[in-house]
Parts: C-alpha cells; structure tokens; sequence
C-alpha cells in the first residue's frame, strides 16, 4: 500500500514543524490534493515523494479515511471562561473567540499555511498601488435568521469595527489600515475597502486573524449574546454565561452540511480540570492546552495533540527611553543570555521554533534566513555590559499567563550570570494590562515585561503596534525613524521580492537595536480524545467543528 506509517515517518523526519503540520493535513483532510503538491513543492519535497503520498492508490486511501467521517453526534469542547460579554466587536480573548467561531465567519480565513483562503468572500483583488482593494462576496450566504447577506451587511460591518467611538477591539488591527468611510459598496455583491495606505497584505486583516471582524447584519444593535445571529455552521441553543454554551447543526449553512448534530462548550477557569475531564472521557476536545500544563496529555496514548504551528510569542520590551535600557548594549547584553534552543527543548518541550528578536518567525514567507541567528554569549553579553557601565537593579513586570513566569523565571537566572539583579513582579492578567493605555498599564508603563502576542498570518500587526514611534502597544517605547519608514514600505509592498528585500533591512535593524526579545514563536496545542477527527483549530482561538466526527 503506498501510504504506510515508515512512508510517513520518512516524511516527517527532519522537516520543520510548519511542513510536518502539512503533511498531517493531507492525512486527515485539513490540506486537499491540491494545497499539499502547491506547497509541498514550495518545501522541498520531491517529485517522487509528492507522487507516492497523493498517487492514485494513496489517494485513495486517504480519501476513504476521510470519508469514515459519520455524521450526527455531540462533539464535548472544554474552554477557559470568557473573559468578557460575548461581544464581535469587543471580544479580545480566546475562550470568547472560541464561542464566536461556532456562529460567525470573517470574509478569509488565514490558513494554518499562512495563505489567505476565500470564506464569505470568493476573490479579492487589489488596484495598482494596494491602496483599494475590492472583494467579492459568496452569494446565497444566509444569517441564522434567515436574512441574505450582502455587501451592505459588510460595509456596515467595518463601519461599526473602524468608529473609534465603539471602543473596537479591532482598531488595534485598523488604525493606520482603514478608517470610518472607507469600506464602499459596490453592488449587492462587491465592496471596495479604500485604505489609509497602499497595504500588500490587506486581506489579513479582514480574515480570521482579525476575529473581532465576523459579519453581522446591517441593523446589529448589539446583544450579540441573545441569539448570535451569524452565517456559521451552527445556531445557538442556550448560552450560560461562565458556565457554557450549546449550538445545533445549521441546516441553511452555505457550505457542506456539518457533521456534528450538537456542539457542547463546558467553561472552565483553568486547565488542569479540563485534562481530566478529557482524560475522564467526558470531554472530546480541549480549545487548548499549554505546553507545561499539558505534559501528561503529551505522552497520553488516548490522546491526540493537534500542534498547529504558529506567529504565537511571549515579546520581552525595554524601554529604550530610559534607564538602563537607553543603551542598546544593555539591551544587546541581555538578550545575549538566553539559551533559545533550551528555551524551544525544555521550557517548550520541541513544541516551539526559536525567534530571532524580530517578528519574522522562519515560516513568513518574506524572512530573511541569511540573518545570523542570536545565539546565547555570556562573554559577549558582560563585554557589552561593562562597556556600558556595568550590572544594575532591574524589576521585570509579568503576567501569569501560558509559560510566562516560568520564562520569566529563566530570564532572571540568565542574566544574573552577568551581573544583573532582576526582581520578578508577576500580576495577575486582568492587572497586567490595565486599562491599556500609557500611563494606567504596567504593560505599556514597565522598564521591562514579557507580554503574549497571538497568531497572525502575517507579521504586520507584530511590526506596527508594538514597535512603531505611533505603535498603540508601544511598551518599549521605540522611536526610530529608519524602522517607521521600513515598515511602511513593507506594508504597501504587493509582491513577495519586495517585501524580502525590506524585511532583511528590517530584521538587521532590530537585531542591532533590540527594543525586543522574540526568542520563540509556540505552537497551539488542541487536544482531542483519541479517534476524535476533523477538529480545525486556528492559533488565534477559532475552533472549527462543521468536519468533526467521533
């Protein structure tokens, strides 16, 4: 038979976690045919490599796997609480964005491939310079209550997200990308979305990777809650706020019909209740696990990890405007004391690839992987400190959040080898971020502190926010003027020649200035009990059920 388990042990055996997660895909059904010989080719694979896994015989096979899929059922999810009011235009926390991935889409999906790929939108395009990009929408695509979408149900959408008077979440997203006016309808069936600034990567930010923008009807006064009225695949039944939420089979759904009859969330205010639950059999599928808490599920053969390679990291800032870090050799120091591949190996268990101290993780398609990576030299780094007056008192500002403080806990041993005495102040994470806002945030506000970033699909939100002299989410308080004018070319590049020449110069900035430390980018961890199929999650906190099947 052509596909076998040493077939697909070759496969994998020294390949990245991103082509593994491909292979994979084509196993159980996230990749087609099609997707894996495109990017297969792109990774390397060989002709005949490519042929044996999607030959007629293999193909075959794998496409019966797929098909013992059975509808019908109730798929079991365990999720953290949400944080907030289920609210689209709000909501800023994974266990709310889980919840809304069961009723409401965005117009793309941002792959677990990185690719944009057609939702409620079929094709977008864009005009010469990037600076309007217009989409057409799938037609026939209807709300739970039985309205047909159309574009005035989009540009209203946008309108809402891009208001700096609605308190969007998404605005972290839109600022300097799209204001208020600038999402036009066409026909019933086109939008242009008129932009700030010419944006190569525009369909990003109204994809998944933006999940605060899902499509809701025009005439949406708020009260999501009450009835979560969108265009997925299922239709809410009951929700119980801290409690959990059940949906049904969406019978007007515009794609394949869902397999599952029911889908059951049971909230949980933390993890390890979950692991037991699923381990107990009474849940099919945790939203996620992290790495430390989930070591047992790891080595668990009645469970499966689902490991979706991601943008996800924990950033380090210092502030580059004061003491100690205003030297960029103090900054240069201590990021010179980390052990990365200790870091990936034993803090992340192998479920991580290590960072460069830039957001382009090796995946991006436009990173420059001629940069000489940062490696851990405690003689460098002390060489570097001295010169710049030697050790000093320093208080690092945390949250108790993932593997946080136990990184934190590893970054103060590191640099007290050189002479650096770190104090940890590790807060809850509700306290961390404040009211975020400069001067009310003890993330914004720190000398330094280690701060969680989600996935996207694209590192322009990573390279705006955070580091830009505007950046709302400028902890490091960076102000450089090359980088702004990097960066802004980086975004307005539409071709992927232009956007590696520009992220090289961006890459070699950062290393030299290290307003920040990215020392890994993890992976989202979903586990499922054993025989569980079809569960598509995204980094971002999406879990997609229309394929699952027990």
């Amino acid at each position: 038979m052509p596909i076998n388990q040493k077939l697909l042990d070759l496969l994998r055996k020294g390949r990245s976690a991103h082509e593994n997660h491909l292979i994979d895909g084509l196993i159980d059904g996230r990749v087609s045919r099609r997707e894996f010989l495109r990017h297969g080719s792109v990774l390397g694979l060989s002709a005949t490599t490519l042929a044996a896994v999607t030959g007629a015989a293999g193909f075959e096979l794998l496409s019966a796997r797929r098909a013992f899929a059975a509808p019908g059922g109730t798929i079991r999810v365990g999720q953290i609480v949400p944080a907030a009011v289920i609210e689209p235009v709000s909501v800023a926390d994974s266990g709310g964005i889980t919840v809304l991935s069961q009723v409401a889409e965005t117009l793309v999906l941002s792959g677990s491939d990185l690719t944009a790929q057609p939702l409620l939108a079929e094709s977008w395009f864009p005009n010469e310079d990037g600076s309007v990009w217009t989409f057409k929408l799938r037609p026939n695509v209807k709300f739970h209550s039985g309205k047909v979408m159309n574009a005035d149900d989009v540009v209203a959408t946008f309108e809402r997200l891009a208001d700096p008077e609605n308190a969007s979440n998404a605005l972290s997203a839109l600022k300097g990308v799209l204001s208020k006016g600038g999402t036009r309808k066409v026909d019933d069936l086109t939008v242009e979305f008129h932009l700030d600034a010419p944006n190569g990567g525009f369909p990003y930010t109204v994809s998944t990777d933006n999940y605060n923008a899902v499509i809701l009807p025009a005439d949406y006064d708020g009260d999501f809650e009450k009835d979560m009225n969108g265009t997925g695949p299922f239709k809410l039944v009951s929700y119980t706020p801290k409690v959990g939420a059940v949906f049904e089979r969406n019978p007007d759904y515009w794609g394949d019909a869902p397999l599952p009859d029911r889908i059951e969330l049971h909230f949980y205010d933390d993890y390890q209740p979950q692991i037991l639950a699923l381990q107990a059999g009474d849940l099919d599928v945790m939203q996620q696990v992290p790495v430390l808490q989930g070591i047992a599920l790891l080595h668990d053969p009645n469970v499966t990890i689902i490991s979706t390679p991601s943008s996800a990291h924990q950033q380090v800032h210092m502030r580059t405007d004061s003491a100690p870090f205003a030297d960029k050799r103090v900054r240069q120091a201590v990021a010179l004391c980390l052990d990365r591949p200790g870091l990936v190996q034993g803090l992340m268990q192998g479920k991580a690839v290590i960072g460069n101290d830039s957001p382009f993780m090796p995946a991006f398609p436009a990173t420059d992987h001629s940069i000489p990576q940062r490696e851990k030299d405690l003689a460098k780094a002390k060489e570097l400190l001295d010169a710049a007056g030697g050790g000093f008192e320093v208080t690092l500002t945390t949250e108790k959040y993932l593997e946080i403080p136990q990184y934190a806990q590893l970054i103060q041993a590191a640099v007290r080898e050189i002479g650096i005495d770190m104090k940890l102040n590790i807060m809850d994470q509700g306290a961390y971020y404040g009211e975020a806002v400069p001067g009310n945030s003890p993330w914004l506000d720190s000398v330094m502190g280690i701060t969680d970033y989600g996935h996207r699909g694209v590192p322009n939100v990573f390279l705006q926010a955070p580091l830009l002299s505007t950046g709302t989410w400028n902890s490091a308080h960076f102000n450089n003027s090359e980088y702004d004018t990097l960066v802004a070319s980086y975004i307005a590049a539409l071709d992927l020649e232009a956007q590696k020449e520009t992220a090289s110069k961006i890459q070699t900035l950062l290393l030299d200035e290290t307003p920040i430390i990215d020392a890994y980018f993890y992976d989202y961890l979903t586990p499922t009990k054993a025989g569980v199929t079809g569960v598509e999650p995204t980094a971002m906190g999406h879990l997609f059920l229309q394929r699952a099947s027990l």
